[in-house]
């Protein structure tokens, strides 16, 4: 019986193990990794670009002053209004000059004494000099004469000092243009009073030319410095309003800041620009453009082909069927394009979509190659 069962186990047992067995034998082997990427293409070609480099900047006027009294009294007159124009030595505030004109009167009553005084002891002195020539006075009395000549001409030089300080406390009393330009608001208004330094009055700022600041880093500063040597073409330097409107007079580079930032590893840059028409106005920003090395036919690539990896760039170049990964130096980038300028050869074949699933060495399945498009500053 036990004979039996056994067999019947065995048989029922037997076409399973025979069914799992034939099933490994005849399975296809899979490998992922062979299997071929589809991708889409781009072949590398040459386009018309006016490479740009766009930097913040500020509008800053070339001559700035804060206007503040330097003599204390009341505010006696205000002769320009508020954002007027005004030219250099225009009259602008007025101090009361009533104390001031009295002490200046004063002090020029005080010299005439003083010179009176010297010239009598001058003449003293001429009278003592011939007598003692004869032995008619005594030594001493000589003496005493070219003292008091040295006393007087000390007097009229203190004087005088008095004359020159009243003179320059009644200048101070009344407030001129230092230079060509536009004032601001006034602070202030008739009947205020004021002290040295207090408070402020108004401020006066240049218009026209204008300079826009901006930063660059210390890598850059080797490009600029070059900038500044020989002429500079007048489309280097150009800068867009608000709503990417262009200004329609370039600019010039005047000067890079004396040092960089120990902090930031930055300098600034100045620009100067014609403002005829007062539309660059100080404290306004703009975008600064500056042309770079892209210029006329260069290699343009769609971005999406590009990866980054630590701070460098790669493409995936198409050699038969398989990628190759190919380190590029970019350059100005054009909405979806960029220029390549190291790395790449025209005629070469890159991957642009598909790119996620790539990897050195890959196998690929090429699509349709999509058409060039324009860069778009090229033209």
């Amino acid at each position: 019986m036990k004979r039996n069962l056994s067999w019947l186990v065995a048989a029922l047992a037997g076409p399973f193990v025979l069914i799992s067995c034939g099933g490994g034998q005849d399975a296809p082997q899979q490998n992922p990794a062979a299997a071929a990427v589809p991708v889409s293409t781009y072949t590398v070609a040459e386009e018309s670009v006016t490479g740009t480099d766009t930097y913040p900047g500020n509008v800053v006027p070339l001559k700035e002053v804060e206007l503040r009294p330097q003599v204390s009294g009341y505010i006696s007159d205000i002769y320009v209004q508020d954002g007027q124009r005004v030219k250099k030595g225009q009259r602008l505030y007025e101090i009361d000059q009533s104390k001031y004109r009295s002490s200046y009167q004063q002090a020029k009553a005080s010299l005439q004494s003083a010179q009176a005084n010297l010239e009598r002891q001058q003449k003293d002195l001429e009278r003592y000099e011939r007598l003692a020539e004869s032995e008619a006075i005594a030594r001493q009395q000589l003496d005493y004469a070219r003292t008091n000549l040295q006393t007087a001409q000390a007097q009229v030089a203190a004087a005088q000092a008095q004359v020159n300080s009243a003179a320059t406390d009644l200048g101070y009393a009344t407030i001129n243009a230092p230079f060509d330009g536009t004032i601001g608001i006034s602070q202030v208004r008739v009947g205020a009073q004021v002290s040295p330094g207090q408070p402020l009055l108004n401020t006066i700022s240049s218009t026209d030319p204008i300079a826009v600041d901006f930063v660059i880093n210390e890598q850059e500063i080797s490009r600029f410095n070059q900038l500044t040597q020989g002429e500079q073409p007048d489309s280097l330097f150009t800068i867009l309003l608000h709503g990417d409107k262009p200004y329609p007079y370039p600019g010039k580079l005047i000067v890079i800041d004396r040092a960089i930032g120990r902090r930031t590893g930055t300098t600034t840059v100045r620009l100067q620009f014609p403002n005829q028409d007062r539309t660059l106005v100080p404290g306004m920003t703009v975008d600064v453009r500056v042309l770079n090395e892209d210029i006329g036919e260069q290699l343009v690539i769609p971005y999406k082909s590009v990866t980054e990896q630590l701070g460098e760039y790669f493409v995936y170049v198409v050699q038969g069927d398989s990628v190759v990964q190919q380190k590029v130096d970019l350059g100005t980038r054009f909405g979806g394009e960029v220029v390549v300028r190291d790395g790449l050869e025209q005629g070469k074949t890159i991957v642009v979509e598909g790119i996620q699933k790539l990897r050195q060495g890959a196998k690929v399945q090429t699509g349709n190659t999509p058409p060039a498009q324009p860069a778009a500053a090229a033209k």
